[in-house]
């Protein structure tokens, strides 16, 4: 049966005559070697080079290891078609276990699936701790250490930091090399990392909360001189930049080099499905890294010590730490079988005949030397490898498009737990819980549904553009819904005067005639909310003398507070400690828009991703992908919680004096917040919108010619090499 010529000599194969599939055979001198071989219908077989030893069991995502047809002595002297390159993999090790250690046990776990469950749990546990814990434990770490937003926000960025130091060296040597090797290694890495990231728990004094009973009230308020009061714990976010820039060195490997092993071990259209289950995971353990940490959070740093304060009031300091030990030691722990993984799987060389190429074409034909066997296996290559990349528009627009997605991605999951929690008015485990409720079902089902859609609709690389334009402009239009903010809850002294007037310049005014004799001061902030529903800086800013136990819940109940009005029923001027609750009304709509926000913006994550895969040459995938991370990580995810932590740090109305000197933020101004956030969601979106139509505008495919095959058998990873002969069987398509 006849093919079309494939004049691209992509993968290193070039059919240039006709090709017979009548049980070719090895050619003279080559008898001792047993390619793999798929069965045909009248029982031959024809080699694909599946590169498996002509000894031992087939392995289980094999099931033609073994030729299924003799040659006869003709058939022997006959040579195969001249000007076909067949990949062979002599001498080369395809079975999982470390070094000489390769029970048959483990054979069960050497197939795509296989190495798709590990990936998954190392991008889950990945996802949860940076992407989810650190996000979490952020406004915790401030209290903790007396840091400022843009200093944790520089916390945040030295992970894509260290990203961006070493993805040249990981994505060039490890893409043609042992990917399962530095795969491994970088999920150790990023296990020490978390590690070091909760060693400062250990390493420094107990954690002492001035507690509004320890305060006093009003006429009883004392305090620690400067001297001792003043902390110098915020040089202990050096350790923590050095955790995050282990985590980001570790996780390296996972995002460039595990979607290329995982896109070469299976077929074409498979690929976008267990890529977009691969990021599902990494989706899902933010949202757990949410939801866990919040629950971490109710439980105090100092675990078995009593202490007097609720989870509500701001001086309380959670369990910021545990998350990071159990997410360590199970990164250390998954680590072990990554490391077991052979250089590729059995049965893959199959996957590499059937594909079809989609890379960009350059005018000048520079895009054939990417197709050579021995291209960039070797320093000297490197320079080479970076300018084609260069000179491919499409890919340097879809590199651009990411690093917009990225700055607001890296801003909000950052910053994102804390704009719920000022809006909202809530506690930071409550708005770290809301938070990941939201990621959960937006990011998670946005992310699979991205890679779904690609599969279901056999798009192709342009169609794939397409489609991520259509999910950045409806974000962009769901992204208005930032106009709208809930109010602050009136707080006295702070964003109102102690009468209800507004503050006059916007400048505090704590004092007032109902506490001038109290002695209060202003480094002691512990909020409580009156029963007029206004919020004071402490019960001492509040007038209040006397101070009892809740019988029902066990809360503090401060009474005879001067400076509250009298409730209408009881008749009495008292306050609980803690923020005041929110009653607004807009927060089902601005839940309901983020949600949509969200969900879009993680759609259009995989297409983009498989149209930078398919854009490009074969062999230039993982390193492509590796000059994308350090794009999209040094124009997005670097500045962006840094700008966003800066935005944050402008719309602060109430900072923590300490002793003269400025600490964390204590209240924000919400509408102030929201403007600032909508200012940079237009400006992001708009450009990603901006890069996508010029990438859709400017890729140039392949000329119909050169894809053997029609276009729906070229979608399907089939073509004329596989339509004339049976499928294979179920087990080896996914």
């Amino acid at each position: 049966m006849a093919m079309p010529q494939n004049s691209t000599r992509e993968n290193g194969f070039c059919f240039t005559q006709p090709l017979d599939f009548s049980c070719p055979s090895p050619r003279p001198g080559e008898a001792g070697r047993t390619l793999g071989a798929v069965s045909g219908r009248d029982g031959c077989s024809t080699p694909l080079s599946n590169g498996i030893a002509s000894s031992g069991a087939p392995s289980p995502s094999d099931s033609c290891a073994e030729p299924l047809c003799t040659p006869t002595p003709a058939e022997e002297e006959t040579p195969l078609e001249e000007g076909i390159k067949y990949v062979s993999a002599d001498g080369e090790e395809l079975a999982c276990g470390w070094g000489g250690f390769t029970p048959g046990c483990l054979q069960l776990c050497n197939t795509s699936k296989g190495v798709l469950f590990f990936l998954c749990v190392a991008s889950f546990l990945q996802g949860m701790t940076v992407n989810g814990f650190i996000n979490t434990v952020i406004t915790s770490i401030e209290r903790r250490f007396d840091l400022r937003s843009y200093q944790s926000g520089l916390i945040a960025s030295s992970y894509d930091i260290a990203a961006c130091v070493c993805l040249t060296f990981v994505s060039y040597f490890g893409g043609n090399g042992h990917k399962p090797r530095w795969l491994g290694w970088g999920v150790l890495v990023m296990g020490l990392g978390s590690l070091l990231f909760a060693l400062p728990h250990f390493t420094t004094g107990q954690y002492e909360a001035r507690s509004a009973a320890e305060v006093g009230v009003c006429g009883g308020n004392q305090s620690l001189p400067c001297s001792q009061a003043a902390s110098s714990l915020s040089g202990y976010r050096f350790v923590f930049m050095l955790g995050q820039f282990l985590h980001g060195m570790g996780a390296t490997p996972l995002y460039t080099l595990g979607v290329t092993y995982l896109d070469e071990n299976v077929k074409t259209n498979y690929s976008p499905v267990y890529i977009a289950v691969f990021y599902t995971a990494a989706i899902l353990g933010p949202a757990a890294g949410y939801l866990v940490g919040g629950m971490f959070l109710n439980i105090y740093t100092e675990i078995g010590r009593e202490i007097d304060i609720a989870p509500e009031n701001t001086l309380w300091v959670g369990a910021w730490w545990i998350g990071f030990l159990g997410a360590g030691a199970a990164s250390l722990l998954i680590s072990i079988p990554i490391l077991g993984y052979p250089q590729r799987l059995p049965g893959s060389q199959r996957y590499i005949v059937m594909r079809v190429s989609e890379a960009h074409q350059l005018k000048d034909g520079s895009h054939k030397k990417a197709s050579d066997p021995d291209f960039g296996k070797t320093v000297k290559d490197l320079p080479r490898s970076v300018l084609l990349l260069l000179k491919n528009p499409t890919f340097i627009f879809l590199c651009l498009a990411g690093a917009t997605e990225a700055t607001l991605i890296a801003g909000m999951s950052t910053f994102g737990p804390k704009f719920l929690e000022s809006q909202f008015s809530l506690s930071a485990s409550e708005a770290a819980t809301f938070f990941g409720y939201l990621v959960v079902p937006a990011g998670g089902g946005g992310t699979f549904l991205g890679g779904f859609l690609v599969n279901k609709f056999k798009l192709r690389c342009s169609g794939i553009i397409k489609l991520c334009l259509l999910c950045t402009v409806s974000s962009l239009l769901a992204i208005f819904i930032f106009f709208i903010h809930c109010p602050n809850m009136p707080m006295a002294g702070v964003t109102q005067m102690y009468n209800g007037s507004a503050l006059p310049g916007g400048h505090l005014n704590l004092t007032a005639a109902c506490n001038a004799q109290c002695g209060c001061l202003q480094e002691t902030y512990s909020p409580v909310c009156g029963t007029d529903g206004i919020m004071y800086y402490s019960p001492c800013h509040a007038g209040c003398k006397t101070v009892s136990e809740n019988v029902r819940n066990g809360k503090k109940v401060y009474h005879e507070c001067g400076c509250v009005d009298k409730a209408l029923l009881s008749g009495r001027s008292e306050a609980e400690p803690g923020k005041c609750t929110s009653s607004c009304a807009k927060r089902p709509l601005l839940l309901c828009f983020m949600f949509v926000v969200i969900l879009f913006t993680f759609l259009s994550s995989i297409p983009a991703l498989t149209a930078t895969l398919r854009c490009v040459s074969d062999r230039q995938r993982s390193f492509a992908l590796g000059i994308q991370w350090i794009v999209v990580r040094t124009l997005g995810g670097i500045p962006g919680p840094i700008a966003f932590g800066s935005m944050i740090d402008k719309s602060c109305l109430l900072w923590q004096d300490q002793c003269g000197e400025q600490g964390s933020c204590y209240v924000y101004q919400n509408s102030a917040m929201s403007r600032y956030t909508l200012v940079a969601g237009l400006v992001y979106k708009v450009l990603g919108t901006t890069f996508f139509i010029v990438a859709c505008l400017l890729y140039k495919p392949p000329p119909p010619e050169s894809a053997p095959g029609s276009s729906d058998a070229s979608e399907n990873g089939t073509s004329d090499l596989q339509e004339h002969k049976p499928p294979l069987p179920a087990e080896e398509d996914i």
